[in-house]
């Protein structure tokens, strides 16, 4: 499709495990590339809709890729006065909710930072102490609003990337489409965050195998655990895909803090959350990396949802709304 989106903010960390039935012919899948990963949808349906899922990826790729110069943020990074379309809109305010939810964990205009590190365009880490204080001096997304529909910033060189919660909104944006044209039963996937709803191919509730993490830049699928969702959003972050190794072998990951502008170092090697939507997931699946498990542990109280949490030394954290999904753990 020609589609550029880098992700930075969540890493492929679940596979599907499709227990397709015989004789559910009704069922369809379409699959393909977007975004720099790839997408497996499945679906019950009497007719082909992909035609539809392809235009509804290309018309958030069309919103929200920061690496198409023609796409709407880039236009607003640019400085144009232009109407926000809904998909950025959407964004723009969950984003701001889960900055405030996370007491600034999770926050969109790292942009410059994320590049300064070298996970961003280029992927040169060129990062230094003097370099990085005047980055921060207009990261944060509190010092921009929205109002009528247009976007503001206080400092006209802040810039927007929505990697670490698009890709979760894409998700739930293929999912209504689906959903709009009659198809209950359905789970979209893609790079391994998942919007589901309904009932598998099997009758039941869709079963996900969540990646254990390992630490390499090669893309190793071993299980971590199965669970058993449906009606939900499911995401998980880590570093573990994403990182660098510096010349004195000091392994840092693509997670920035907004408070220091360096890579967190966190003892989360990966986190797992289940929301109502995607998007929400991606979000705060960013944010308890940031975190760290004390912090996250105490968001995900507030949070009351299904939340796992693969600590440094492979320990697990899991609240009890998790294990509650878990029919296999290793």
């Amino acid at each position: 499709m020609g589609i550029i989106f880098r992700n930075f903010g969540a890493i492929m960390a679940a596979t599907l495990l499709f227990l397709c039935g015989c004789g559910r012919s009704e069922f369809r899948g379409a699959e393909g590339m977007i975004w720099h990963t790839q997408y497996h949808i499945t679906y019950d349906s009497d007719r082909d809709l992909t035609d539809s899922i392809i235009t509804t990826m290309q018309r958030v790729d069309e919103s929200l890729n920061v690496f198409d110069s023609t796409s709407m943020i880039s236009r607003v990074n640019r400085g144009e006065e232009i109407e926000l379309d809904i998909h950025l809109a959407n964004v723009y305010n969950e984003s701001v909710r889960i900055n405030k939810l996370t007491n600034g964990a999770f926050d969109p205009t790292l942009g410059p930072l994320i590049t300064a590190w070298g996970f961003g365009k280029g992927h040169k880490a060129t990062a230094d102490t003097l370099r990085l204080d005047s980055l921060m001096a207009f990261t944060g997304i509190s010092k921009t609003s929205l109002h009528k529909g247009r976007l503001t910033k206080q400092d006209a060189r802040t810039q927007f990337n929505f990697s670490a919660i698009a890709k979760g909104y894409g998700c739930d944006e293929v999912s209504r489409m689906l959903a709009r044209n009659g198809v209950a039963d359905r789970l979209v996937e893609i790079g391994g965050e998942i919007s589901c709803a309904g009932k598998s191919p099997s009758g039941k509730k869709w079963r996900v195998s969540v990646d254990r993490p390992i630490l390499t830049d090669s893309v190793i699928h071993e299980s971590q655990c199965v669970i058993e969702i449906t009606d939900c959003g499911l995401a998980t972050s880590g570093n573990y895909r994403n990182f660098h190794t510096s010349a004195g072998g000091w392994t840092y990951g693509h997670t920035i803090s907004a408070r220091t502008g360096r890579p967190v170092l966190t003892d989360v090697l990966s986190a797992t959350v289940v929301a109502p939507t995607c998007m929400e997931a991606d979000a705060l699946a960013t944010s308890m990396m940031a975190l760290g498990s004390e912090g996250a542990t105490k968001l995900a109280a507030t949070l009351n949802y299904p939340i796992m949490l693969v600590l440094n030394d492979m320990s697990v954290w899991e609240n009890e709304k998790f294990k509650s999904l878990t029919i296999f753990e290793k």
